[in-house]
C-alpha cells in the first residue's frame, strides 16, 4: 500500500474470534435515543431481554445480565457461590482458562489446575479421577471452558457432567460459554450446569460490554452461604430488581435494545440452523488449512471448535509478522497467539453474523497472505473449501428442486 494512503478501500475482514462484526439490524437497534432506565418503556424492553436470553441458554432459571465483559461474569460466578479458602478444580485448556484460574486465586480460592499442552479440551476421565480422590469433598466447583477461544479446542459439557455424577461429587459445575453461546449447541438445564458465563460480543453479535450468568437452583442455594465479597456482581440484588424489569444500578440501556434484536435474529434463523451454519463454516476452514498442508493447533478432531480455528505456521515463520502483513496488504485481522505458542499460530474466527461467501473471502485473503509471506503451502485451499461448501449445499438444493 502506498505510504500516502490513509484509508483502506472496501470492507475490513474482522476474522478475530470476537468481538465479531455487528449486523446492521443490531446497530440500528442501538442507534436510538436514550430512554429512562426507571420508566415503563425500559421495563418492557428489559423483561424482553431477560426472557429472551433464557431461550439462548436454554434455561427456565434466572439469567443475570451484567454491564461488563465476560471477565466480569467470571467474577460473578465465583463470588456468588464460593467462600475464601474454597477449593476449585479447573483445567488448563488455554489462555482464558488460565486467566480464570488466576482470578480465582486473587479471591483466595485454592485452584487445583489440571495441566494440558493447550491442544485439547478438558478430559472427563481426568476430572472424574480428581473428584474421586477428593474424599473429603473439599472441591466446591469444577470450572471448565466450553470453547477455548485461544486455541480452538472445545469440551463436551455433557461428558463433564457425567464425570461429576460418576464420582458422586457435590461440586458445582461452572462453564465458560463466551465463544460458544449462540454459535454452538448449549443446553444449560438439560446438561446440568450450575453457573454459565457468557458474553454478548461473539455469537450474540453485539459490541463488547455485556455478559451473563445463567444459574441453577443449586447455584442459588450456594449463594446463601457464599462468603466472598460482592457488590456490583451480587445476584440477589439483580434478581430482585429484574423481577419488575429494572436493575440495581444504571444498566447499558442501548445495549439491551441491541440484545433484544440480536436474539430475535437468532430465532428467525432458528438456533439449530445457526449451529449447523457454524459447523459448516468451521469445516470449510479446516478443509482449506489441511489442503495448504498447515497444522491445526487442536490435535483431536473430537475437540475441534465450530467458532475458531488456530493455525500453526511452520518453524521459522512468525505468526505476529504474518498477521501484520495480512492486515497491511489485504485488510484482514486474525486472532493472536498466546502462552507457550506465542508467535507460532494465528486464529481465524468463523462465528457470529457470517456466511459462506464471507468465509471464502477470508480464506482467499489468507491464501494470498501465505504466498506473500513465503509460508510453504500447497495452493488450492480456497478451492477445497469451496468444494466442501458446494457439496454441503447440494443435497438441500436437490431436495428443494424436487
Amino acid at each position: 500500500m502506498a505510504q500516502n494512503s490513509s484509508r483502506a478501500a472496501g470492507r475490513h475482514f474482522l476474522q478475530i474470534p470476537g468481538p465479531t462484526p455487528v449486523p446492521d439490524r443490531v446497530l440500528r437497534a442501538i442507534d436510538r435515543p436514550v430512554i429512562d432506565h426507571r420508566g415503563p418503556e425500559f421495563a418492557k424492553m428489559a423483561k424482553s431481554a431477560l426472557e429472551g436470553i433464557k431461550t439462548i441458554f436454554k434455561t427456565a432459571n434466572p439469567v443475570i445480565i451484567y454491564t461488563a465483559t465476560g471477565t466480569g461474569a467470571w467474577e460473578g460466578a465465583l463470588v456468588n457461590t464460593l467462600s475464601p479458602g474454597d477449593k476449585v478444580l479447573m483445567v488448563e485448556t488455554g489462555q482464558f482458562a488460565t486467566l480464570w484460574k488466576k482470578m480465582a486465586e486473587k479471591f483466595g480460592l485454592r485452584a487445583e489446575f489440571i495441566s494440558t499442552d493447550w491442544r485439547t479440551g478438558a478430559d472427563p476421565a481426568v476430572i472424574e479421577a480428581h473428584l474421586r480422590k477428593d474424599t473429603n469433598k473439599e472441591i466446591k466447583a469444577v470450572c471448565v471452558v466450553h470453547n477455548e477461544t485461544s486455541t480452538g479446542c472445545s469440551t463436551s459439557i455433557p461428558a463433564i457432567r457425567k464425570a461429576i455424577d460418576a464420582a458422586d461429587h457435590p461440586a458445582l459445575l461452572m462453564v465458560d460459554t463466551i465463544s460458544s453461546l449462540a454459535s454452538t449447541d448449549y443446553r444449560h438445564d438439560e446438561w446440568g450446569v450450575d453457573v454459565a458465563v457468557g458474553g454478548a460480543q461473539k455469537g450474540l453479535m453485539m459490541p463488547p460490554g455485556m455478559s451473563f450468568n445463567a444459574l441453577s437452583p443449586k447455584a442459588l442455594e450456594a449463594y446463601k452461604t457464599a462468603k466472598l465479597p460482592k457488590s456490583f456482581f451480587d445476584w440477589d440484588d439483580m434478581i430482585n430488581m429484574n423481577k419488575v424489569g429494572f436493575f440495581p444500578y444504571t444498566p447499558a440501556t442501548l445495549m439491551l435494545s441491541g440484545l433484544v434484536e440480536g436474539i430475535a435474529m437468532l430465532h428467525e434463523e432458528g438456533l439449530d440452523n445457526v449451529f449447523a451454519r457454524h459447523d459448516r463454516l468451521a469445516e470449510a476452514v479446516r478443509r482449506a488449512v489441511t489442503h495448504w498442508g498447515l497444522e491445526i493447533l487442536c490435535r483431536d478432531p473430537k475437540h475441534y471448535s465450530s467458532t475458531v480455528t488456530a493455525i500453526l505456521l511452520p518453524e521459522g515463520h512468525n505468526a505476529d509478522a504474518f498477521r501484520t502483513l495480512a492486515l497491511e496488504h489485504f485488510n484482514i485481522s486474525y486472532g493472536a497467539s498466546f502462552g507457550p505458542y506465542a508467535g507460532k499460530y494465528f486464529r481465524i474466527g468463523h462465528l457470529g453474523d457470517t456466511n459462506d461467501a464471507t468465509i471464502i473471502g477470508a480464506l482467499a485473503a489468507t491464501e494470498m497472505a501465505l504466498a506473500l509471506a513465503a509460508v510453504p503451502h500447497k495452493k488450492g485451499g480456497v478451492q477445497a473449501a469451496m468444494d466442501y461448501l458446494i457439496s454441503a449445499h447440494s443435497a438441500p438444493a436437490r431436495q428443494a428442486a424436487e
